[in-house]
């Protein structure tokens, strides 16, 4: 019997919240264990890994993914948000302060997906109604709000960013 061969591993480079990483991983290894296992971002959480909950969504190049299904290696040269670099130091950001004033979350557990997917969300549309936030959530689960909380903070936070740039000025 002969021992199976070593991981490839491969040098990653990757903006993380704004700062410039490097890393050496598996080609295996998936950008959520990355986040939080090399980096100590654990803001990311992993709850089914398989895709399905959201609970590890974070933003590659300003889109919603899936850090549990990408590999790290395919974050090579990208720039990576997660839930810790939604904020501006100690100013939270209007997705933060909306779901917050609103008692959007109980447990917390898919808080960072559904925050980052809500911000992904106001970039690109403002002023959503109800029915454009529930939709851009439902790749996003939940198990103690049952949603309404949610979508109510994320009204909230498009009034805080329209009322803090009514020009639209981003």
């Amino acid at each position: 019997m002969t021992a199976p061969e070593p991981a490839t591993e491969l040098d990653v480079e990757l903006a993380v919240n704004g700062v410039a990483r490097r890393a050496r991983v598996e080609a295996r290894r998936s950008l959520a264990e990355l986040l939080r296992d090399d980096l100590g971002l654990t803001g990311t959480h992993l709850g089914c890994e398989h895709g399905v909950c959201g609970s590890c969504t974070v933003l590659l190049d300003g889109q919603p993914a899936r850090s549990c299904l990408t590999l790290a290696v395919q974050a090579d040269g990208r720039a990576v948000t997660t839930v810790e670099g939604l904020a501006d130091g100690d100013r939270l950001h209007p997705v933060q302060q909306g779901c917050l004033e609103r008692h959007s979350f109980q447990c917390g557990f898919c808080t960072p997906g559904v925050l980052v997917t809500a911000a992904a969300l106001l970039d690109e549309v403002p002023d959503p109604d109800e029915a454009t936030i529930r939709e851009a959530l439902s790749g996003n689960l939940c198990r103690c709000t049952g949603y309404e909380s949610i979508v109510e903070g994320v009204l909230r936070a498009a009034e805080l960013r329209l009322a803090a740039d009514p020009e639209g000025d981003r």
